[in-house]
């Protein structure tokens, strides 16, 4: 199966657009106004999957689909923002699981209703099922299972509570299948003018193989490894790759993801195949810890000159620690350009990167990485945004090998 990236891009506006639709029907139903913080559409591995829900307990719903779209959705809460949720609802402390179960089944039902009307085609529900969960045993059955799967999450945040929530996805072949695959132009088509993407005639170029997604989503875990395996050797700090993982997001949405927290870090453009950009960011006070821990005596100043070189060096290690990995499976040359230190609010050190590569394109990959230090409180994100088309290329001549 070739999957058209761009028509994937356009499920995830999809999901974006149901998580809004489920966030105004809570919100009537809880007088709490929800806004969508985040939706991402990931291939991932049962072992990523596994890895990215350990040490959760979760408390929600889950609903079979049938009809115009097949597989599985689930909300879920937080196990320890139930008490919030019941708060909210007309004798929800003393009808918890059948309160949770409503709340689930109205939400879910918001949710699907866009991509009901996206496809002409009503989407049926089995029965919410209530449930209590820990790790991945929130996704439905059989999603461990296999090379990889497709998982749609949208995070929605409560203004005035600690009532944030999930909504996961997973659908099966079928429909969806029709929705992705390159060689369906109407689909992707009618997902570029629904969602102001690039024009149609350009989604062959970044139609790639599943398996070569699959393959690329477990290489951006060993970058991962190849770069705290770098930070141990410089800073001789014991060093763990938290989670990495390959998602399909709106380009612009990026800069909200990161937020408006002060983040520190470096910043570098990429030459080779694929091109494009890496951002290597810690929130301040782990900027500072990090940077501390690498300096033979006390910096002036917490993020003075000192620690910025300190930061330099450090991304210069991790950037070659990943891309080193990513050329040499995808059998290409990647260099990068020497690092620019950036010291601002999140959003505003990643919308630059954002700005140029949206002149190209609206979607992209992005590859999540969280490097946690032990014995110093640090930790980074990593936000690498290739050149779409060049790593369609890559991913091609992968599957071919």
């Amino acid at each position: 199966m070739r999957v058209d990236v761009r028509a994937l891009g356009a499920c995830n506006r999809l999901a974006e657009r149901g998580a809004e639709q489920a966030a105004g029907a809570l919100a009537d139903l809880t007088g709490t106004d929800l806004a969508v913080e985040v939706t991402g559409a990931s291939v991932a591995s049962g072992e990523d999957l596994a890895e990215a829900f350990a040490g959760r307990e979760s408390i929600g719903v889950s609903v079979g689909l049938r009809g115009g779209l097949d597989g599985e959705a689930v909300l879920a809460f937080d196990a320890a923002n139930v008490d919030a949720l019941l708060s909210l609802l007309p004798g929800g402390a003393s009808m918890e699981r059948s309160a949770v179960t409503e709340v689930g089944n109205i939400a879910l039902g918001g949710f699907l209703d866009g991509w009901a009307n996206y496809l002409g085609k009503a989407i049926d529900m089995t029965p919410p099922r209530y449930f209590e969960a820990d790790g991945a045993a929130v996704l439905p059955d059989g999603a461990l299972a296999g090379d990889g799967v497709f998982l749609f999450e949208s995070r929605l945040d409560a203004t005035t509570t600690d009532l944030d929530f999930s909504i996961y996805m997973l659908p099966d072949s079928g429909p969806f299948r029709d929705l992705i695959v390159g060689k369906t132009a109407p689909a992707a088509t009618a997902g570029a003018e629904a969602t102001g993407d690039r024009t149609a005639g350009e989604t062959g170029s970044t139609a790639v193989p599943y398996e070569s997604l699959s393959t690329f989503s477990s290489l951006a875990k060993r970058g991962s490894s190849n770069a705290a395996d770098n930070i141990s050797m410089m800073t001789g700090l014991d060093t763990t790759v938290d989670v990495s993982r390959l998602r399909f997001v709106p380009l612009a949405d990026v800069p909200a993801e990161v937020g408006v927290e002060p983040h520190a870090g470096t910043v570098f453009e990429l030459q080779g195949e694929p091109s494009g950009y890496l951002a290597i960011l810690f929130e301040e006070d782990s900027a500072a810890a990090i940077a501390e821990s690498m300096l033979p005596s006390e910096p002036d100043e917490p993020l003075g000159g000192m620690a910025e070189n300190a930061l330099c060096e450090l991304g210069n290690v991790m950037t070659s620690g990943f891309i080193d990995g990513w050329a040499n499976v995808l059998g290409t040359s990647i260099t990068h350009s020497p690092p620019e230190f950036v010291h601002d609010i999140g959003s505003a050190a990643i919308s630059p990167l954002v700005a140029k590569l949206s002149r190209r394109q609206d979607y992209g990959f992005v590859i999540d990485a969280a490097i946690q230090t032990e014995g110093v409180q640090a930790r980074c994100d990593v936000y690498a945004l290739p050149d779409e088309r060049e790593l369609a290329r890559a991913l091609d001549r992968l599957s071919e090998t």
